[in-house]
């Protein structure tokens, strides 16, 4: 009988010590468990991406400051020459960006490559520096070869004369602006009705990057065409790209045409008063 109090009172006075330590050992717990998950850090849903070098490469991205203060972070890139980037947070472009203790921000990333920028994998390394740390993220865009084709003049004038039933030559210009070969280049017009033209040569086999070629346009204007301005539209054309300009032509009739109708002119005054010299007095 007396052994059992004994057993009792111990176990009634190590009951509150008991519970004291499963609480001590819940909060150490949920403590060790709060620090991990509130590690600063900047991390990105996709490392590489890959797309051709007249379109943007665009990156989502996240920002954990895991400390335990409000922290200013500046956002900086190493680019390739001629590259650039631009950072947004809910819409608006930053530069940097002040984040309170534990939380989590997502920053889009837009990066653009120069056209002339050549096929290949380029590491673009991200920093966001605060005054406490420095986080890194290394991203990776692929560029991927592009097609464009670039038709203006050589000395960049897009209007000429010419003269009504005459022939006129128009030098045009065909650069490949673009990363890839293009080949099977073809040149056509779209001209006032009536009006001719001959391209020389009408189609270009191949034209490498960055490389341009001239191409000789022997424009037709009908005879009688009236004076005035007239558009003509010159196409270029390839199985991969497009372009085109807008010529303005300006056409003026000859001197001897405009001779030929002066004379007319004074004959028929002429006949006139002829006319009336002889039989104005009947």
């Amino acid at each position: 009988m007396l052994n059992k109090l004994l057993i009792t009172r111990l176990g009634l006075s190590f009951r509150p010590l008991f519970i004291s330590f499963l609480i001590l050992a819940n909060s150490l717990y949920l403590s060790g468990q709060t620090v991990r998950a509130t590690k600063s850090s900047f991390e990105a849903r996709l490392l590489n991406i890959e797309a051709p070098s007249n379109e943007p490469f665009r990156y989502t991205t996240t920002l954990t400051n895991g400390s335990s203060q409000t922290v200013t972070y500046n956002l900086n890139a190493q680019l390739p020459e001629g590259w650039q980037i631009s950072y947004r947070v809910e819409g608006s472009q930053v530069t940097s960006l002040q984040m309170q203790a534990n939380k989590v921000q997502e920053i889009n990333i837009e990066i653009n490559c120069p056209l002339t920028a050549k096929p290949n994998t380029y590491k673009i390394p991200l920093k966001a520096i605060s005054p406490t740390d420095t986080l890194h993220l290394d991203l990776e865009a692929v560029v991927k070869g592009s097609y464009a084709l670039q038709l203006t003049t050589p000395s960049g004038r897009l209007s000429d004369e010419v003269v009504s039933g005459s022939n006129k030559e128009i030098l045009l210009q065909v650069k490949n602006t673009g990363t890839l070969p293009l080949n099977a280049i073809e040149l056509s017009a779209q001209l006032p009705s009536k009006w001719e033209a001959t391209f020389s040569p009408s189609t270009i086999q191949q034209l490498e990057p960055g490389k341009s070629t001239d191409v000789k346009v022997d424009l037709r204007v009908p005879d009688k065409t009236i004076a005035g301005d007239y558009a003509a539209k010159f196409d270029v054309k390839s199985p991969n790209s497009t372009a085109d300009i807008s010529f303005r032509m300006i056409v003026k009739t000859s001197l001897l045409s405009g001779w030929i109708g002066m004379l007319i002119i004074l004959l028929a005054i002429g006949l006139i008063y002829y006319l009336i010299r002889k039989y104005g007095r009947r």
